[in-house]
Order: structure tokens, then C-alpha cells, then sequence
């Protein structure tokens, strides 16, 4: 069996930042593209454009319950019909039929009282901040995270040409509609500033960073990755990894390749790791970015 390869990028509180792979290759971001999306929905609460705790328009949920995933919306992601129509390289379906599927059997619990991840859940949260300013998600994510971070790698793919730029090969026939949240794609680089950034509050005020913080407690060991602690807060999985204390952040993960951004802020000198690298199993990257937590 070939090993994988790493592609990654640290950046410590102290300010040493190295690499290991290829710092110029382009990577899909996959769900750490909801990191983004909740930095940029809690910017609109910061400026009073959004309310974390209004029940929306025409919903029975929050903004908070979708941005944790307490809003009781299935995922698109546990129908074979979805990942038949992906591999078959199909056009992705319409928001409409998306729908049909999906919640064909309701929700699955009433908000608040449970918890399932969702991606459709974000997609309305997409939707909500498009309609709020009246422009492109890809705008917003410019104008609010990239542009002032100097994140010149980072793009919202919407095309199969945009995809292109991939470094899998694998990815050529891929098309991003088929996240129905938007996709991020970019370079290790920026993935670890952009976090890093986050971490060191220079994206939101500190009251809106103890909202974005705040975990649900979800469970313990998981098979075959490092965490032995499982939580989620808003648009950030949060845990702990053995050896490697807390981390907090997002995996991501598609039909070809994973991702593990992380920030750990309990090692000696608080680190942000981005690790890239083929496959479909998450703990891959997981544990490769927790060991460079480990080892600076």
C-alpha cells in the first residue's frame, strides 16, 4: 500500500510557522468551509443584522441551533441516492429536489432537544446571510475573512473549472454544487492562518467568541481517530486528543480527500495545524495534525 501524503502548515502563538508537503497546492476545505460560514453569520449578529436566538422566519429553530446543529434537520449525507448521483459525476440536484429527499420523513427532533450534524442546516444559514446583505456568499466571505486577513488563496468553488485548481487528480470531475454549503478551496497556508486568526481574536469581538466557543458535549473515544473527548460549539468541532489536550477547529472530508484544521491551545506553545492529504477517512489527517501539535 502507498503511504499517504501529508500536505500541512503550523503556526504557534510564539510566531514559528513551518510546512511539510506542498505549501502552493490547492486543497477543498470541505466543512471547514462552516467555520467560515459561522464567522461571517456572527458577524452579522455582532451588527445587529442577525439575532442568535430569534426563532428564524417561517422555521421552528435559531440561528445558534443551526450553526450547532441542534435545529433537528437531517443530512443530506445518509442517502446512498446522494453519494450514487456524486460518484456518477451527475449534475448536483436542485435545492428543490435536495429537499424532497431529505426531509421526505420530517425532522428529526424537535430544536433544542437533540443533536444530529447537518449540512443542510447550513446551507439555510448560507441562504439567511445572502438574503441579510443582499449579496453573494462568495462576496461575503471576502469582504469579512479573506480580504482582511490577506488570504489570497481562498476562494468559494461554484464550478467544475473553479475545482480545477485542486491538487488531486481525482477531483477533475467533481462538482462542488454538490455541497450545498459551498465549498472553500485554497492552500494549507491559509487554512492555519485563517484559524490561527480566529483563535487570536482578530476575527470576532470576545463576547461573540465565548458564543462560538461554547461546546456541546457529544461523547468519548471514536474508532480509528484521536479524539477522547467529542463536542461541537458553533461552526467548530471542539474536544480533547490524547497527548494533545484541547483542540478546536474542523475536519472535512469528501470522495477523494480529507482535512483536519485544529488549534491547540494546551501543548507549551499554543499551535494551529492544517493537514491535507488523499482518501476518505478523516482520522488520517486527525491524527497527522495532532502530531504536529505534539511535536513543536
Amino acid at each position: 500500500m502507498t503511504a499517504q501524503t501529508i500536505h500541512s502548515y503550523w503556526i504557534t502563538a510564539s510566531g514559528r510557522e513551518g510546512s511539510c508537503g506542498s505549501v502552493e497546492a490547492c486543497f477543498p476545505y470541505w466543512s471547514f468551509t462552516k467555520t467560515v460560514i459561522a464567522i461571517c453569520a456572527l458577524k452579522l449578529v455582532e451588527s445587529g443584522r442577525l439575532d442568535l436566538d430569534t426563532t428564524l422566519k417561517g422555521a421552528p429553530y435559531t440561528l445558534r441551533q443551526l450553526l450547532g446543529h441542534t435545529a433537528g434537520l437531517p443530512d443530506y449525507g445518509q442517502f446512498p441516492a446522494y453519494h450514487a448521483a456524486v460518484a456518477a459525476e451527475e449534475t448536483p440536484w436542485t435545492r428543490e429536489k435536495l429537499l424532497d429527499v431529505a426531509l421526505a420523513n420530517g425532522m428529526l427532533f424537535a430544536p433544542a432537544q437533540g443533536w444530529s450534524y447537518s449540512n443542510i442546516g447550513y446551507m439555510f444559514v448560507v441562504e439567511l446571510i445572502e438574503a441579510t446583505l443582499e449579496m453573494p456568499f462568495r462576496e461575503v466571505i471576502a469582504d469579512m475573512v479573506c480580504k482582511p486577513l490577506g488570504l489570497t488563496s481562498i476562494k468559494l468553488a461554484e464550478t467544475r473549472e473553479q475545482f480545477q485548481r485542486v491538487h488531486w487528480q481525482s477531483a477533475t470531475g467533481y462538482d462542488p454544487r454538490w455541497v450545498y454549503h459551498g465549498c472553500l478551496i485554497g492552500n494549507a497556508p491559509d487554512a492555519a492562518r485563517l484559524l490561527h486568526a480566529l483563535m487570536a481574536g482578530r476575527l470576532l469581538q470576545p463576547a461573540t467568541m465565548h458564543d462560538m466557543l461554547d461546546a456541546k458535549y457529544l461523547g468519548g473515544a471514536l474508532p480509528d481517530r484521536p479524539w477522547t473527548e467529542c463536542g461541537y460549539a458553533l461552526g467548530l468541532m471542539s474536544g480533547a486528543m490524547k497527548r494533545a489536550g484541547k483542540a478546536v477547529g474542523h475536519s472535512g472530508g469528501g470522495p477523494f480527500c480529507v482535512n483536519a484544521v485544529y488549534h491547540f491551545p494546551d501543548v507549551s506553545d499554543p499551535v494551529t495545524v492544517a493537514a491535507f492529504t488523499d482518501g476518505t477517512a478523516e482520522g488520517v489527517a486527525e491524527f497527522a495534525a495532532k502530531r504536529l501539535a505534539t511535536s513543536q
